[in-house]
């Protein structure tokens, strides 16, 4: 039986549109149809501190405020520190796994990568669904 909740909102953030698309979709495979966007750090902040989300997933290269950065914002927030955060990047070195997980990142997913690897980092995160 699922632990998940299935409608819970999911939000997404990335400065590049087709990658926002492209997470939508895989979601939507999987299940997941209440998804949220954000294209950059700061508007992803507001969106997480005016609404409860079950789950973010952030690219880590945008600008001005990078993954990183958004991930840091979160863990400093006491009404937020306790939500998981999935980091995608493209970038594949130790040293940004290391910083992200000192910055208390529950998961890390390399692009590109498909429906059955997001489902796998996703029960990581959240539980089996």
């Amino acid at each position: 039986m699922s632990s998940v909740d299935m409608n819970m909102p999911i939000l997404i953030v990335d400065d590049y549109k087709t990658m926002l698309r492209i997470i939508r979709n895989l979601l939507k495979q999987l299940g997941f149809n209440n998804v949220d966007e954000a294209t950059d750090g700061s508007s992803a902040l507001q969106k997480l501190r005016d609404k409860k989300y079950g789950l973010v997933i952030s690219d880590w290269n945008m600008e001005p405020m990078s993954g990183l950065q958004l991930l840091k914002e979160v863990r400093a927030d006491s009404r937020l520190n306790g939500l998981p955060f999935i980091m995608v990047t493209a970038e594949s070195k130790s040293e940004n796994v290391v910083a992200a997980k000192q910055a208390g990142v529950t998961n890390y997913i390399i692009k590109p990568f498909n429906a059955a690897t997001l489902k796998t980092k996703l029960t990581a995160s959240i539980g089996h669904f």
